[in-house]
């Protein structure tokens, strides 16, 4: 697949492409024999990944370590565990902090909810 073709199936600039493979975000994509970019199944797959944890807020130093140790080759293995569970465990933490937050915004809603339904029904002229 070439660059713009990536581009516009996982909503990724160009630019920002060129990017994540220049810092080590993704692995080399492979070439065509003119030198542009062919991106194969498995360039598609670390794209992918590479979104999703982006997404998730995990940290681009912590991916770029862990592509960098899986180019060393399968003796990384242990190292590359250890960097996806420290990255899980801090997730973990993020998802509890934005429940709480969630909760607590729920709790205000109800509140200003309970406030708008007694300050109606006091200006409601009573039948009588």
């Amino acid at each position: 697949m070439t660059i713009a073709e990536v581009s516009q199936k996982y909503g990724i600039s160009p630019d920002t492409l060129r990017y994540y493979e220049r810092i080590g975000l993704i692995p080399p994509v492979p070439r065509s024999k003119s030198g542009i970019r062919d991106y194969d199944a498995e360039s598609c797959g670390w794209i992918e990944m590479m979104k999703c944890m982006r997404k998730a807020g995990v940290q681009i130093e912590a991916l770029i370590e862990y592509v960098a140790l899986f180019r060393q080759g399968e003796d990384t293995a242990d190292a590359r565990k250890a960097i996806l569970i420290e990255q899980r465990e801090q997730l973990v933490e993020r998802m509890a902090d934005m429940q709480a937050t969630l909760d607590r915004l729920n709790q205000k809603i109800e509140h200003y909810e309970q406030c708008l339904e007694a300050e109606q029904r006091l200006r409601k002229p009573e039948a009588g």
